[in-house]
């Protein structure tokens, strides 16, 4: 593991079913149970899946046009079954338009090689879903 590899934030219970998670940086990001409108985990699972493509992909095409229009849905099944809860049918689907032009000609002929090269190898989240690397829970002294 090199000396830049580590990755972590913190979560803390601001009360009932509500959280804040801080990055190293200080970012923070309000979520919750769902009962309000917070952000569920799976919600921010669901969006860690499609922002990271998403950066992949912009960074990518980007550089040749700027684009238009940029969004990216991301969808799935919440199941219950004998391996617990889980998702299944995890859906990227990326809407990319680009103004004309000899640019926009070419950030539209990347992109569909951008998407699959961040699916395939570039995007930790969706490569850690799919390769199915395992979660260890602790708990620590207090």
């Amino acid at each position: 593991m090199s000396e830049n590899s580590a990755r972590s934030v913190t979560v803390e219970r601001t009360s009932t079913g509500h959280f804040v998670a801080t990055n190293t940086r200080g970012g923070t990001i309000s979520f919750g149970t769902g009962s309000g409108s917070e952000f569920t985990p799976v919600e921010l699972l669901l969006a860690a899946l499609g922002g990271c493509t998403a950066v992949d992909v912009d960074l990518a095409t980007s550089r040749h046009a700027e684009p238009t229009s940029f969004s990216v849905e991301v969808s799935g099944n919440k199941i219950n079954d004998e391996l617990g809860n889980r998702l299944t049918d995890l859906a990227v689907t990326f809407t990319v338009t680009f103004p004309d032009g000899e640019g926009a000609d070419r950030a539209r002929t990347i992109l569909p090689r951008a998407v699959k090269t961040s699916h395939d190898r570039l995007c930790t989240v969706s490569r850690t879903v799919e390769i199915g690397t395992p979660v260890t829970a602790t708990i620590e002294d207090a």
